[in-house]
């Protein structure tokens, strides 16, 4: 009997079409409720690092440079605050066999298939992935179909995508262009059912993993030249897979720089929207393919999307398409480096940012007299290190690190909701600030007999102390 090919037909059997172009049973990471058990699958469905290495050297991926943008982080000096300005480094993906960072998804998920015996591979991309997937498919000796979205209803096509289609056809990949719709992901469906071949998804646990050797390598080199770790690493943010891969790798060498995200702000424009295609000048790196990927990633081409943005990035920065081509023009000029504006959204965020991180002291009700034991702190329990939707995550495990080392006597303080203090307000100020919150137990607070115990803004001030000299 012949399979149902319309669009309510292709997506009803889209599991078991994912699962056999992909070669990973997602069932078994999933877990009751709505929960999967991620890192079990990036483990079992992954390559060890030296592996992925050995397999992208040999396939002219990665090792790329790491370059310090002297006259950029001069010329950031000179107009931010005293004391602020980060010495500013460039990781130069360019340099990579098909021009971008795409090279090391690519790379790894062509060896999965070459490995698995498909004879050929599909990916759905209007970009660089198409171009790196068809270049590493040469290589391997594989055939390649890159599907496209470059028109919209009207066939006015997007510049850089059809310029992209003919760098796919030069690597000898079969180019489908489609208008911008729905029909992409329907009519990848239909290509891996009728083909066989792999689906060289750019959110396979393999094409994720693939860049982790670039955080991993951005690590030795700053050691290597700075002779220290990142303080931060900036990533520009599109389906989450360059911040997610990143992340990833930087933790396995050891690293604990924070991680950024940055996006062109294109607030009001969809990326699949027919009207809004030809209506933005980026192609990719902007909130409309950020902000959808990063609240709900499985809405991918795979039963679950490895690239979990909001699992791996510590704060989201936005830059303004004008902002972006300033910062192309200064790096030409400045550094003699040319780059299409697209790369270089992450350099603009890095530029422009500054320290960010404040610790806010205040006073919580202290046990006593009508006051219940879950709402209040306890008198001569230590300083409160508090924990709520405006505190950063990471500053609340350090303070508490902090105390735990300093052997300083603190307590915990879970918040539900607003603080009441002043971090509600300055954790959202400017690009956004990480926030710690320290209080100190008050007894009979907004009373003209309000007590606190002395011990404890002691433990306050011995907390931030300690906190100040490892941040120096």
């Amino acid at each position: 009997m012949a399979k149902d090919m319309s669009y309510e037909g292709l997506n009803a059997r889209k599991t078991e079409i994912m699962q056999a172009a992909i070669g990973v049973d997602y069932n078994a990471f999933e877990l009751p409720g709505i929960g999967f058990d991620y890192e079990r699958m990036m483990r079992e469905a992954g390559y060890p690092m030296e592996k992925m290495r050995e397999i992208q050297r040999s396939h002219a991926v990665g090792d790329t440079p790491l370059i310090e943008l002297r006259n950029l982080t001069r010329l950031a000096r000179r107009y931010a605050p005293a004391g602020k300005g980060a010495r500013i480094f460039l990781k130069d993906e360019a340099c990579n066999i098909s021009g971008s960072f795409k090279a090391r998804r690519a790379s790894i998920s062509l060896y999965q298939a070459k490995e698995k015996g498909y004879k050929g591979v599909i990916c759905a991309t209007s970009g660089n992935y198409g171009a790196a997937v068809a270049a590493q498919a040469a290589l391997y000796g594989l055939k390649c179909i890159v599907v496209q979205e470059c028109y919209d209803s009207r066939k006015v096509g997007q510049p850089e995508i059809l310029e992209k289609q003919r760098i796919c056809e030069a690597f000898g990949a079969e180019v489908v262009q489609l208008t911008v719709g729905p029909e992409l992901f329907t009519t990848t469906l239909k290509l891996l059912e009728e083909t066989g071949y792999f689906n060289a998804s750019l959110y396979t646990p393999f094409g994720i993993a693939g860049i982790e050797t670039l955080g991993y390598e951005l690590v030795e080199q700053c050691r290597q030249i700075a002779g220290r770790d990142p303080d931060a690493v900036v990533c520009t943010n599109a389906g989450g897979g360059n911040i997610t891969g990143t992340c990833r790798g930087v933790r396995k060498a050891g690293c604990g720089a924070r991680m950024i995200g940055a996006s062109i702000d294109l607030r009001g424009l969809h990326m699949a929207s027919d009207h809004d295609f030809n209506r933005k000048s980026f192609t990719t790196g902007h909130t409309g393919f950020g902000m959808p990927f990063m609240t709900w990633p499985d809405r991918s081409d795979c039963p679950r999307n490895a690239a979990r943005v909001l699992r791996h990035m510590d704060a989201f920065y936005l830059v303004k398409q004008g902002e972006t081509f300033y910062i192309t023009e200064a790096l030409a000029c400045l550094e003699g480096y040319e780059r299409g504006p697209a790369g270089n959204t992450s350099l603009t965020a890095a530029f422009s940012l500054a320290p960010d991180m404040a610790i806010l002291v205040d006073v919580s009700f202290g046990d006593g007299f009508g006051v219940k034991d879950h709402e209040c702190g306890k008198m001569n329990g230590g300083t409160e290190i508090d924990l709520a939707p405006a505190v950063s995550r990471r500053m609340f495990d350090r303070l508490r690190k902090i105390a735990k080392e300093k052997e300083i006597p603190w307590q915990t303080h879970i918040m539900g909701g607003r603080t009441g203090t002043d971090t509600d307000i300055v954790a959202s100020s400017g690009r956004g600030v990480r926030c710690g919150l320290l209080s100190i137990p008050l007894r009979s607070m907004h009373t003209a007999v309000e007590t606190v115990c002395a011990r404890d803004v002691l433990s306050t001030a011995r907390l931030m102390a300690e906190f100040a000299k490892e941040v120096e």
